[in-house]
């Protein structure tokens, strides 16, 4: 065989390895108990995520780099406010359909999946919550088109699991407010057009406040040398005698709860698409495991293979189930803060494991950038953090049954 052989038969096995043949278990016949609608929806973000994110992605996370050419094909597939009314540029779709989306845009990456959750439960949502009409028609149709990309400000340096004691603060000046502050930790902030920021004003109460790139004194630095959600634009927030007109003040309501009602929105949407991440590994170990031939049999023929497959499927199964009832409270409008904790905490504990567990099955191929799994490993540790801590979540919990806070 000569080198030109040898050469092209490599690259039609790399081009065949690179192919994304992602085919979702449903061990339990889930897919009974949806809609035709949801399938549908289910379906059209599957197949974008196939055609337009599986081919770019590696490079992308590689990079450290946003793929911004996709801002496009998610709101194309409803990703941007699916919940949000059609009148204000949403799809209207059900909570269920908005859990499907995230669930199969975090198959393909979080980082992504996160640009999602970003501009549809931190920024639509509080604005069509808590904002008046004005805001709603000025901003909605834009951020679900992806002509307006925005961003969430609670987190500051020194304020992560404790939000209530931020130190970002406006004053009334009359026509206007001076917002002062720093917020840390925001996905999309580096190329947001608008920011959602929470902050007390002089009586220390906490307010939403709509910020708008341009506006003197907002800057958004970008956060650079990560190693995980490579992916996704992160950065901070900075207000620096920022003027803030106060028609930009959302005025539905005020207090920690406001905030804390969006992060409801975006802990559920993160319960789903930790399933995507961990369906996407488990059908790239389950293939792996039935190719690859060591000591003339399938490694898939070995007992401990066997283990760590079967406790995957059982425990993405658990985690559908539970979303889906989640997805029924909350289109009934039952669903509680410690449920959607419970569902998130749950959810990512399991995709980060079942990341691990299927890197294993693939040995040293696991860490190389050809299979995804080293990326939603990564990808997870940042997932089973933001949003509120696994710990915080499992506090959450642990005050709903006793009644009994134990956050300090």
């Amino acid at each position: 065989m000569t080198n030109a052989v040898r050469l092209v038969n490599f690259e039609i096995q790399f081009k065949i390895m690179k192919q994304d043949t992602f085919q979702a278990p449903d061990y339990y016949n889930i897919d009974d108990l949806l809609t035709e609608e949801h399938k549908l929806i289910r379906e059209a973000a599957r197949d974008w995520v196939k055609r337009d994110v599986s081919p770019i992605i590696e490079d992308a996370a590689q990079k450290a780099e946003f793929p911004k050419s996709i801002i496009r094909g998610l709101s194309d597939i409803g990703a941007f406010g699916p919940y949000i009314p059609e009148e204000y540029g949403g799809a209207g779709l059900d909570q269920i359909s908005y859990g499907l989306i995230m669930q199969e845009i975090e198959r393909g990456d979080s980082g992504v999946r996160s640009t999602a959750s970003v501009q549809s439960s931190l920024v639509m949502f509080p604005i069509y919550a808590y904002g008046t009409e004005a805001q709603k028609k000025k901003y909605l149709p834009k951020l679900a088109s992806g002509e307006f990309m925005g961003s969430f400000g609670l987190t500051e340096p020194n304020h992560g699991s404790n939000p209530g004691g931020m130190t970002t603060n406006f004053k009334d000046k009359g026509d206007h407010y001076v917002l002062n502050g720093a917020k840390m930790w925001i996905s999309n902030a580096p190329f947001c057009d608008i920011a959602v920021v929470w902050a007390k004003n002089e009586e220390g109460r906490i307010h939403g406040l709509i910020v708008e790139r341009g506006m003197e004194g907002f800057t958004t630095p970008e956060t650079h040398n990560k190693w995980s959600l490579r992916a996704s634009a992160t950065g901070e927030l900075i207000f620096d005698d920022v003027k803030v007109p106060k028609e930009n003040l959302l005025t539905g309501k005020s207090g920690l709860g406001a905030p804390l009602s969006c992060l409801d929105s975006a802990r559920y949407g993160i319960a789903w698409g930790a399933i995507g991440a961990a369906m996407d590994c488990y059908d790239t170990a389950l293939r792996y495991a039935k190719e690859r031939i060591q000591f003339d049999k399938p490694i898939a023929a070995y007992q401990l293979q066997q283990k760590k497959l079967a406790e995957m499927i059982t425990e993405i199964t658990k985690a559908q189930l539970m979303a889906l009832r989640l997805g029924q409270l909350k289109n009934e409008g039952k669903a509680t803060t410690a449920q959607i904790s419970m569902a998130k905490r749950n959810n990512v504990e399991m995709a980060i494991n079942i990341a691990r567990e299927a890197r294993q099955i693939l040995g040293g191929m696991g860490i190389t950038g050809d299979y995804s799994i080293m990326r939603h490993m990564m990808n997870l540790e940042s997932v089973i953090t933001y949003e509120g801590t696994h710990d915080i979540h499992l506090l959450i919990t642990g005050m709903d049954i006793t009644g009994i806070p134990a956050f300090k």
